[in-house]
């Protein structure tokens, strides 16, 4: 029978707690211009006219451009980013991603503010890759209203 020893458990435990923890929260509020949405759909190659054009949208139904999706997914991507290979609080970590999973259930106009939100909900160590596996739940909300909701894997590690 094969069993771990518990002082390779507390090494776990407190190597898991001094870089992240579950119920840590990511915040940060956004606004969207019109020009920002239309640049940024520019930059990744995205002609939408609803992305660009206040007519075009018009004529889409939609009361003024929308971001693309992509647009609110790099923002919560980047936040993630930023936030686990930070060092600010004096334990310096790297991070990788591993997965990310975006729905998209509202449109963003322009002229929103977006609340974006990551929280840890789940953590495990992994002695084979020297990390911790981060589990988070997302959303980015317009009003209280979750326009987009989010899960994603990240691998965060003490940096060397």
């Amino acid at each position: 029978m094969l069993t771990t020893e518990p002082s390779a458990i507390i090494a776990d435990a407190a190597a898991v707690a001094a870089l992240v923890r579950v119920g840590e929260r990511i915040d940060h509020v956004a606004h969207y211009t019109r020009d920002e949405i239309s640049r940024f759909a520019a930059l990744t190659l995205d002609a939408n006219p609803v992305h660009h054009d206040r007519a075009a949208a018009a004529a889409a139904g939609l009361p003024d451009v929308i971001a693309s999706g992509q647009h609110t997914s790099a923002l919560m991507s980047g936040l993630a980013a930023t936030h686990f290979s930070r060092a600010s609080d004096g334990v310096a970590r790297s991070m990788l991603c591993l997965h990310f999973n975006f729905a998209y259930r509202e449109p963003i106009f322009a002229g929103s503010d977006v609340a974006l939100r990551w929280v840890v909900s789940g953590t495990e160590w992994n002695a084979g890759l020297d990390g911790v596996i981060t589990q988070l739940d997302g959303k980015a909300c317009v009003d209280g209203v979750p326009a987009v909701v989010a899960r994603g894997t990240v691998l965060v590690r003490r940096a060397s």
